[in-house]
C-alpha cells in the first residue's frame, strides 16, 4: 500500500500485486480430458490469448522417454515465448532419497534439457520436499549452488493436481461433467488459494511479493488458465514473467526449515514461528476439495 500527498490530502494507493505462472510435471501424459498434444496446444493457445509471457514449465524428464512427441511440446512451449527448467528426471522425494543419488538425478535431466532453447538455471524440488533433515536439504543446496542452478520455489502451493484427479475420478465413473461449472469452480479454489498465501505473505513480511503460482501441466490448466489469468486481472493483479518474479528479494531468503511443502512464504512463516496449521490453505485439503466437487455436482454423491 503506498500513501501519496494529492492536493495536500493523504491518499493511500492500493500497491499492484503481481504474479507469475509456472507449471510443473511438463510433458504430462494424455489426462482424462485431453491427450499430450491437445493440451499443449490448448495452454499456449490459452497463455498467448491473456497475453501471458515467459511462464516457466519444470520439465520431469523421464516424460520424454514416455512421450514420442515430447520434446516437440517442449519446442512448441519455449517457442512460444516461455522457459523450461529443471525438475528432475525421475520426480524423487528428498526425503527418501540420498543427496549423491538425488543430485545425479538433477545432473541426467540438465542433459536431457541441455539440446532445447530457452532453458532456465532454475531447480523446482519434486513435491517441493526440501529433505527430511537439515543436513540433506544443506547438502542439496550446496549441490544446486555448484551446478549453478537456483531454487525454482513458489509462494503459492495449490491442489490443481487433486482437481484433475477428481474429475479423472469422475470420468472413469460415467459421471456428466458440466464443463462451465469445472471452470468455475476452477477459479473459484485457485484464486481463494491465492489471496490466502497473499495474505499470509503481507502478515510474515509486511508487503506483497512477486509471486510464483505453482500449477500443473494438466488438462484443467489447459481449459482454464486464461479464465483464472481473466479473473486475477480483474481483481488488479499485474502477471509478469517467472524471471522477472525471481528477481524478489524473496528469493534470497534461505528459511531454515524442513517446512517447505507449501512454499516459500509458507516456509518462512514457519521459521518465524507460525504453527503448521496456520500456513495450509483449506483448498488444500481432499476432503474440502471432494465436497465441493460433490455439492457442485461435478461428481457423483456417494
Amino acid at each position: 500500500m503506498l500513501t501519496l500527498l494529492c492536493g495536500g490530502h493523504m491518499v493511500v494507493a492500493e500497491e499492484t500485486r503481481r504474479i507469475s505462472f509456472s507449471f510443473d510435471d511438463a510433458p504430462m501424459d494424455a489426462g482424462p480430458l485431453l491427450d499430450g498434444r491437445a493440451r499443449t496446444n490448448m495452454l499456449i493457445a490459452a497463455l498467448d490469448a491473456t497475453g501471458i509471457r515467459g511462464a516457466a514449465f519444470f520439465v520431469l524428464t523421464q516424460s520424454l522417454v514416455q512421450n514420442p512427441d515430447g520434446a516437440e511440446r517442449l519446442r512448441a512451449y519455449a517457442d512460444a515465448g516461455h522457459v523450461l527448467a529443471n525438475h528432475t528426471h525421475t520426480h524423487p522425494w528428498l526425503r527418501a532419497t540420498e543427496p549423491p543419488e538425488y543430485l545425479a538425478d538433477i545432473d541426467r535431466a540438465a542433459e536431457m534439457l541441455a539440446v532445447f532453447d530457452n532453458v532456465q538455471p532454475y531447480f523446482r524440488y519434486p513435491y517441493l520436499d526440501e529433505g527430511n533433515t537439515r543436513q540433506k536439504r544443506l547438502a542439496v543446496i550446496d549441490g544446486l549452488q555448484t551446478r549453478g542452478l537456483s531454487n525454482g520455489y513458489v509462494t503459492i502451493d495449490t491442489y490443481d493436481w487433486y482437481m484433475q484427479a477428481l474429475v479423472a475420478e469422475a470420468v472413469e465413473a460415467g459421471h456428466q461433467i458440466d464443463m462451465r461449472k469445472l471452470g468455475q469452480i476452477y477459479v473459484e479454489i485457485l484464486v481463494e488459494t491465492i489471496e490466502f498465501y497473499d495474505a499470509l505473505a503481507l502478515q510474515t513480511l509486511g508487503r506483497h511479493p512477486d509471486h510464483v503460482l505453482l500449477l500443473h501441466e494438466n488438462d484443467l490448466a489447459a481449459m482454464f488458465v486464461d479464465d483464472l489469468a481473466e479473473a486475477l486481472t480483474r481483481d488488479g493483479w499485474e502477471i509478469i514473467p517467472v524471471a522477472e518474479a525471481y528477481t524478489d528479494t524473496i528469493a534470497d531468503m534461505q528459511p531454515d526449515t524442513q517446512f517447505n511443502g507449501q512454499g516459500r512464504v509458507a516456509a518462512i512463516a514457519h521459521s518465524n514461528g507460525a504453527h503448521p496449521r496456520q500456513l495450509v490453505s483449506p483448498t488444500e485439503e481432499e476432503d474440502i476439495l471432494r465436497a465441493r466437487f460433490v455439492a457442485s455436482g461435478l461428481l457423483p454423491r456417494q
